[in-house]
């Protein structure tokens, strides 16, 4: 049986844990080399030396070392930006700071890795770039995540631009807007909660089927739209999310 992405090269964002981790496993899985990257190195430790994954550092927010690391990687067939900080508060408690990290890790770092990933895909004539969005975004409002949804929101909007800009020259661009997932990002804010216990019973709440989405879950979207079988999909933000949009 043919692997889906056989012969690709895939960098992935955030794949020391959660959804990249779970991503970076499924798409190696399928025959792709992948570049599998954190700015935690310590989370990369494990992944060093398994078929079809090479595991290297990367800070999302230092674009020399973007530049850097795609300059070694060489051209990169699909592009998982999945790095991203969940800021809580409402406008009135999002300080100057919490705002701008926000934005320069949610939205600026994936405006860069494009920028850097997109003369090699252009040269090929094809590429696929997806972005982690959620759908705390411009899809819904949500209670205490200002910051949070503003950025993601924007993902959406520059999905969309990558999309309509290269739509004819090979390039895809498409969006991921999970639910409430269960990842140790979750789960920090649960142990943070005055109420940790109620704190997860509300997320739980949150989706009408009743439960969190595993990473498991969300990882068959990314290496549907990673691979040939999304050809004809670009500039779409897809909801995974147990169905709180409904």
């Amino acid at each position: 049986m043919t692997q889906r992405l056989a012969g690709k090269t895939v960098l992935v964002t955030a794949a020391g844990q959660g959804i990249g981790r779970a991503s970076a496993l499924a798409m190696a899985a399928e025959g792709a080399l992948v570049w599998a990257t954190d700015r935690d190195e310590g989370l990369l430790a494990d992944l060093h030396g398994r078929p079809g994954l090479c595991a290297a550092r990367l800070d999302v927010t230092d674009p020399a070392a973007i530049e850097a690391l795609v300059a070694r990687i060489g051209t990169v067939d699909v592009l998982f930006n999945c790095a991203g900080h969940v800021h809580t508060g409402t406008v009135l408690e999002v300080g100057a700071d919490d705002w701008a990290f926000s934005w320069e890790l949610n939205v600026a770092s994936m405006y860069r890795l494009a920028r850097a990933v997109l003369p090699g895909m252009l040269a090929a004539g094809r590429g696929s770039i997806v972005n982690m969005s959620s759908m705390a975004s411009s899809i819904k409002g949500f209670p205490n995540r200002c910051a949070y949804g503003t950025t993601k929101a924007a993902v959406i909007g520059l999905t969309k631009s990558i999309a309509a800009d290269f739509v004819k020259q090979g390039i895809r661009c498409n969006a991921v807007c999970p639910g409430t997932v269960d990842t140790p990002s979750l789960r920090g804010r649960i142990a943070a909660a005055a109420d940790p216990v109620q704190a997860e019973k509300d997320f739980v709440a949150r989706q009408p089927m009743g439960r969190l989405a595993s990473v498991n879950d969300i990882a068959p979207l990314v290496l549907f739209l990673a691979s040939d079988e999304s050809a004809f999909v670009t500039g779409c933000a897809y909801s995974v999310d147990g169905g709180v949009t409904i």
